[in-house]
C-alpha cells in the first residue's frame, strides 16, 4: 500500500512539475515576438483541416531549446490511432540535409576528397557510357551539380544520364546523393547496413538521436504513421514497387525516419555547431550552387545538402521532403538558434511548411 502510495505521489509530482514546465514556455517568432500556444494551435487545425492532413507532429525550437511540441490528428485513420510522440514519419528528402553532415564526417577523417572524381573510388557501371561521369565529385553530388536526373526512373528510356556537364549547372538529383552513398560504402568495405552502423555511431548516437534511421528497425515499423494520399486515401505502401525495392537499403536522397524531438536534436546540433569542425560548417552552408531569385530581389541557393537565401535569410537554412503519402519541412536559422520541424502522413507537409514560416514571420500577440 505504502509502495503504491509512493508511486502515485511521484506520478503526479512529474505531472505537475511537466505541466508547469510547458506552461512556462514562451514561443517567439522569427522576429522575437511571443506567440500563443492557443494561436499556434489554432492556426494549425485550421490549416490541417483546409489541407485534408490526417496527421502532423511539430516542434519549434527557440534559443536552441524546444520550447513547443505538439501532435495532431491521426497515425492511421482507419483504426483512430492518434499521432504520438512515438509515432515515426518518412522525412523523405530532408534526408539529404542529413546525409550531407554524415559526409562531412569523412572529409574530416581524411576519407573523402569533396573535389575527388567519385570514380576514382568507385567506378560506376550504370553510367561509364559516359566518360564526362569521371569530372563529378562529392561537391557536385551535394549541391546538385552532377549533372543526373532526379531518378532514372523518371526518364523515359529508364535509364541513368548525364543532361550537362558536370559542375556547370544546377539539377536536383537523388541519383547523385546514391551514388555518393555507394562510394561511402566502398571506402568502408561494408554493406548497407554498415552503412547505417556508422551513421549512428557518427552522428545520431553523439546527438543522442535514438529513433532516426535510414534502414527500418522494428521499434520504427511498430510505430510508422500510415500514408495517405491528397484526397486523404490511404497508400498501399507495403505492395507498393518502390517500397519493396528500396526496403532493407540505406537511400541517403529520401528513406530516414525519424520524428521531432529527435530531429530536433540534429538541428540544435547545427545551430551550436556540434559534432563537425568550423571548417565543415563553412563547407556545408555556404553557396553553392544558385537556383532561382525572386521579384524582391531575393536569391536562392544550394548548398551541400541544404536550401538557403541571401540578404535578410543569409542565415537561413531549409529544407521540405516529398515522399508518397510522406511529407515533411524545416528551417533553422543559425544567428537567432531558432526553428521548427514537421511532419506529415499526407502530401502537403510541405505546403504547409512555407505557411508556418510565413507565420512565424508575421504573428504577434
Amino acid at each position: 500500500m505504502k509502495e503504491n502510495l509512493l508511486k502515485i505521489s511521484i506520478f503526479l509530482l512529474l505531472t505537475i512539475s511537466f505541466t508547469s514546465c510547458e506552461s512556462q514556455n514562451k514561443i517567439k517568432n522569427l522576429l522575437g515576438v511571443e506567440v500563443s500556444t492557443d494561436s499556434i494551435n489554432t492556426f494549425l487545425k485550421s490549416r490541417m483541416d483546409s489541407l485534408n492532413i490526417p496527421g502532423l507532429s511539430i516542434a519549434v525550437i527557440n534559443d536552441s531549446k524546444v520550447v513547443y511540441h505538439k501532435n495532431f490528428g491521426f497515425a492511421n485513420v482507419e483504426k483512430k490511432l492518434p499521432v504520438t510522440n512515438k509515432t515515426i514519419f518518412e522525412a523523405a528528402s530532408i534526408s539529404k540535409s542529413v546525409f550531407a553532415f554524415f559526409v562531412m564526417k569523412f572529409v574530416e577523417e581524411g576519407k573523402l576528397d569533396l573535389d575527388k572524381p567519385l570514380y576514382e573510388y568507385l567506378p560506376y557501371e550504370d553510367i561509364a557510357n559516359d566518360e564526362r561521369y569521371k569530372k563529378i565529385t562529392a561537391r557536385m553530388v551535394l549541391s546538385h551539380r552532377s549533372g543526373f536526373p532526379n531518378w532514372r526512373e523518371n526518364e523515359d528510356d529508364k535509364k541513368l544520364k548525364i543532361k550537362f556537364d558536370p559542375g556547370t549547372a544546377y539539377e536536383y538529383s537523388g541519383e547523385g546523393y546514391q551514388y555518393l552513398a555507394m562510394v561511402l560504402k566502398k571506402i568502408e568495405n561494408t554493406d548497407w547496413n554498415g552503412l547505417e552502423a556508422l551513421f549512428q555511431k557518427k552522428v545520431a548516437e553523439p546527438l543522442k538521436m535514438e529513433h532516426t534511421v535510414f534502414i527500418p528497425t522494428s521499434y520504427t515499423e511498430k510505430n510508422k504513421a500510415e500514408p495517405y494520399n491528397n484526397q486523404g486515401d490511404w497508400i498501399d505502401l507495403k505492395n507498393d514497387y518502390w517500397y519493396k525495392k528500396d526496403k532493407g537499403k540505406f537511400v541517403a536522397p529520401s528513406s530516414m525516419l525519424t520524428e521531432p524531438i529527435d530531429f530536433s536534436k540534429w538541428m540544435i546540433g547545427i545551430m551550436n555547431n556540434k559534432i563537425l569542425s568550423k571548417e565543415s560548417y563553412s563547407e556545408l552552408l555556404k553557396h553553392h550552387s544558385k537556383i532561382s531569385t525572386s521579384s524582391t530581389g531575393i536569391s536562392v541557393y544550394y548548398a551541400l545538402g541544404f536550401l538557403t537565401a541571401d540578404k535578410v535569410y543569409s542565415n537561413t537554412y531549409f529544407h521540405g521532403g516529398n515522399n508518397a503519402g510522406f511529407t515533411c519541412s524545416y528551417l533553422i536559422e543559425t544567428e537567432k538558434k531558432w526553428g521548427y520541424i514537421l511532419f506529415t502522413n499526407s502530401e502537403y507537409g510541405e505546403k504547409l511548411g512555407d505557411e508556418v514560416w510565413n507565420y512565424f514571420e508575421k504573428e504577434s500577440e
